[in-house]
């Protein structure tokens, strides 16, 4: 299987991938579009376009857009993130024009009904209130304020209730007019599916000449910033919710997949470093893994746990010491059960046309070309244990730490306390315990 891409001479690219074992598709349009490129007093709009996208157009009302998909047993969804917005369907083979229609059809003709667009800011504020009432999910949003402090790429996605209720029909269309032009647009598609009659359909859609031709031209985006910083809220719950980060890489920069072959070996499964340390060996808590969140221009490498109050005050330092040895060295056995990880989630990946035409999308967007599964296994090939030690040296020592969170919090160090024992001679025991 190969991609097959066709640029339109207003800048909008078209990527399919056929397999022609299937009988289904899965289609979407991405937009290098989201959270961050809001104005500051626009603060949840990308969320709620996304929202009124299937509101009705001038060719359909909400209703019969649900029905047209689900006529023909399909699916219709849609996604905001700091960076991105996607609108995308999967149907079987002979369904593939219908759903295209519709999702070109939300896209250039949506009608931002008020009565629609005041049902739809309810339900917002409903979703607000449920990720207040969530401190598993909302502790992941004042981590990234923190992480952020004062810039919009750290601002939650869906906004605050005051500014999801500020909004009307011309705020939408005029964060539409400036941010949805063909340059940060993909339509991809993968699974049974012809690239040629998609390409038609777009090009008849939104190509040069088109009824409803999309902007010309984006607004730049502000670069992010990584501060670093604390947030805590003490609040009565069972657990209390945690989050420990340092600056990471952005997407495809020389380190992007060092880091995530990194956050596997401490904290990617029931093997890594972090489980066997805290869970299994000292009982902290139940769960705690490590990630890596990539931006265009920015990321963060973080730590995420739960425990109640009394494990709290020995859980962060037990981190912070398990950071301090990976920097002191990986061996080559976590190398290589974490590149096992990342080949096999890369090669079951792409058994599913959703999960390809997404992988497909953000290469694009993100990296200007599409990335080989033989060049991704020779990239992770070339990682190796003494590089990756001295990834972790890079992002855990002597940097700005990030901490964030929610509950009986009063026992958990602040970040003064994790640079101090980043740098003290509790890192050198942590390093002399790692045999080095």
């Amino acid at each position: 299987m190969s991609v097959d891409i066709t640029k339109l001479s207003n800048g909008l690219t078209i990527a399919t991938e056929t397999m022609p074992h299937l009988e289904s598709a899965c289609l979407g349009i991405w937009v290098k579009a989201g959270a961050r490129d809001e104005a500051p007093e626009e603060h949840g709009i990308a969320h709620l376009l996304e929202h009124m996208a299937f509101k009705g157009t001038n060719r359909r009302n909400a209703r019969q857009i649900a029905e047209e998909i689900e006529d023909v047993g399909g699916e219709i969804n849609a996604a905001t993130s700091s960076e991105t917005t996607s609108y995308y369907a999967r149907v079987l083979k002979n369904d593939v024009p219908l759903a295209l229609d519709i999702l070109t059809d939300i896209l250039i003709d949506s009608r931002f009904d008020e009565q629609e667009l005041e049902r739809e800011q309810q339900v917002i504020l409903q979703e607000i209130g449920a990720a207040e009432d969530t401190p598993d999910d909302i502790v992941f949003d004042h981590f990234q304020e923190a992480a952020y402090r004062g810039q919009i790429v750290g601002r939650p996605i869906l906004g605050t209730r005051q500014t999801v209720k500020s909004f009307n029909p011309g705020n939408l269309r005029s964060y539409l007019a400036r941010h949805y032009s063909p340059d940060r647009m993909i339509v991809s598609a993968a699974g049974a599916v012809s690239h040629q009659a998609i390409v038609d359909q777009v090009q008849a859609a939104f190509g040069p000449g088109a009824a409803s031709p999309l902007p010309l031209r984006a607004e730049p985006r502000t670069p992010a910033a990584y501060t670093g910083g604390e947030f805590r809220q003490e609040r009565d719950l069972m657990d209390a919710q945690m989050v420990l980060g340092f600056e990471g890489r952005p997407y495809y920069a020389r380190d992007f997949y060092a880091s995530q072959v990194l956050s596997l070996i401490l904290g990617g499964g029931m093997s890594s470093r972090l489980f066997q340390e805290v869970r299994e060996r000292r009982g902290l808590c139940y769960a705690i893994y490590a990630f890596h969140w990539s931006f265009s221009d920015s990321g963060i490498f973080g730590v995420h746990a739960a425990t109640g109050e009394e494990e709290l005050a020995e859980l962060a330092p037990v981190i912070v010491d398990e950071l301090v040895k990976a920097a002191a060295g990986i061996t080559d056995v976590e190398v290589t059960r974490a590149r096992a990880q990342m080949r096999s989630s890369l090669l079951m990946s792409q058994e599913s046309p959703a999960s390809r035409a997404a992988q497909i999308a953000r290469q694009l967007l993100f990296n200007g070309a599409t990335i080989t599964n033989e060049e991704l296994i020779g990239r992770l090939d070339a990682i190796t244990a003494p590089r990756l030690s001295d990834l972790a040296e890079r992002l855990f020592m002597g940097q700005t730490p990030t901490l964030a969170a929610i509950g009986p919090v009063s026992r958990l160090p602040g970040t003064t306390d994790i640079v101090a024992r980043l740098d003290s001679g509790a890192g050198y025991e942590a390093r002399a315990a790692a045999g080095h």
